[in-house]
């Protein structure tokens, strides 16, 4: 057996429990070396659960320490899932100190530090994945073999409506993603998943990019609000309202790591200092002439994405649903289930033959079951082959996030905006 690779997760918030999880028992060939963040709560909670199952606690780190730490433990590799304003610091830092890098994504949030990044990886030469599970999931691995399958000839156009429910949109108003600053908006951080989708999917580059976006549900237009849900004189009666002593994981993370940092994991998502959209539209043109309309909604009735790609031989159409489950009062006083049923469907119409629907394979986890196959892909056996080209390099994470970020300036400045006027990249390399 060969000696497990060693990872140092940065950042360990809600989203570090799957790298955490992966590294600390899940595969022979990946080894927990260290934390690091800005909070010991955070830290000591991840450790709390390593003795709990009888595994020895792993050193700990403050972000200020962390050229000591790679120094001391010397991991082969760094997991970067802190905020994405700060995922360019260490993945910069760890590349120069030696250590290659999986991040969550985005990769970054502007263009200025994604070409820190890129210009890092030329200078040392390592590696940086970015972790797109949203490649994983099996509705969209379906689409990608039958769109490189020649399903519908070349795909010539897609329409993708993305929809995010007001418990889930709502949650990215109430944390540090509120702020644009600290995220890139909605455009960068959540969206970078469905561009890296339609690039890998259309197996094509973007090069020019035009956006309309604004805060029409969210930030201080509903009358008086506190600043965050635990004090607030409205907890009885708001829709919105979020109990941070309600789960384990909820009190660990967050309301007892209070006293550290000063983070309200409930901000209200009525109150002042929202700067990221809450409904955008874009449009990106692709260097093979496949062209995207895109819009995003984060205060629908329900979850899931409406997909449909144009081509030269025919029309396929992806209808993806969350499970929006949960109860609301009916006009009567009772307490019924506000339900939309989960599931995913691809159907496609070819132009002169009988439309016809394609089976999904079902896959067990997190995420539609993409988590867990990312995580087998990152952590465990190396793989002989990647036919699909699900792993996502330097350049996919670029490539996903200039979107967002083009759409970003595009809002800003008034107009469309080139990939090629914020960074320089190669061309595309078909697969």
């Amino acid at each position: 057996m060969p000696t497990p690779k060693r990872y140092a997760i940065v950042g360990t918030g809600g989203r570090a429990d799957m790298f955490f999880r992966a590294t600390s028992g899940a595969f022979a060939e990946s080894q927990l070396a260290a934390l690091c963040d800005i909070n010991q709560t955070r830290m000591d909670h991840y450790n709390g659960k390593l003795t709990a199952a009888g595994k020895k606690a792993v050193p700990t780190y403050k972000a200020a320490d962390f050229d000591r730490m790679v120094r001391e433990v010397k991991p082969d590799a760094v997991i970067v899932c802190c905020r994405d304003c700060d995922h360019d610091t260490y993945i910069v830092r760890a590349m120069e100190l030696g250590c290659d890098v999986v991040t969550e994504k985005p990769m970054t949030t502007d263009e200025v530090k994604c070409k820190a990044i890129l210009d890092a990886i030329a200078r040392t030469g390592r590696k940086c994945t970015v972790t797109f599970n949203a490649r994983y999931s099996p509705g969209e691995t379906k689409v990608k073999e039958l769109l490189a399958g020649g399903a519908i000839g070349k795909v010539l156009s897609v329409n993708y409506e993305h929809l995010l429910d007001i418990r889930h949109g709502a949650d990215y108003f109430r944390r540090w993603h509120r702020d644009k600053a600290n995220s890139g908006g909605l455009m960068v951080h959540k969206c970078t998943h469905c561009f890296d989708l339609v690039n890998w999917w259309a197996d094509a580059a973007p090069k020019t990019i035009a956006a309309y976006g604004c805060t029409q549900f969210y930030g201080p237009r509903h009358g008086e609000h506190g600043l965050r849900c635990k004090t607030c004189r409205l907890t009885k009666t708001c829709k919105f309202y979020l109990d941070l002593s309600s789960t384990a994981g909820m009190r660990d993370l967050y309301l007892n790591a209070e006293k550290e940092d000063g983070y309200f994991r409930d901000q209200c998502v009525f109150g002042e200092g929202i700067t990221t959209e809450d409904s955008v539209a874009v449009i990106v043109h692709y260097d093979n002439g496949t062209i995207l309309s895109y819009s995003l909604n984060a205060f629908a009735p329900y979850e899931g994405n409406r997909i449909a790609f144009n081509g030269s031989e025919g029309r396929l159409e992806l209808t993806e649903t969350a499970n929006t489950s949960w109860l609301v009062t009916t006009p009567e006083g009772a307490k019924a289930p506000m339900h939309k049923p989960a599931g995913a469907k691809i159907e496609i119409f070819p132009h002169h033959s009988p439309a016809y629907e394609v089976e999904i394979p079902k896959v067990e986890g997190g995420h539609g079951g993409a988590d867990s196959l990312i995580v087998r892909d990152l952590f465990g056996p190396p793989k002989t082959s990647d036919p699909l080209g699900h792993q996502a390099d330097h350049f996919d994470g670029a490539r996903s996030i200039l979107i967002g970020i083009a759409a970003n300036r595009s809002m800003e400045w008034g107009r469309p905006v080139t990939i090629d006027e914020l960074v320089r990249l190669p061309a595309k390399v078909r697969r």
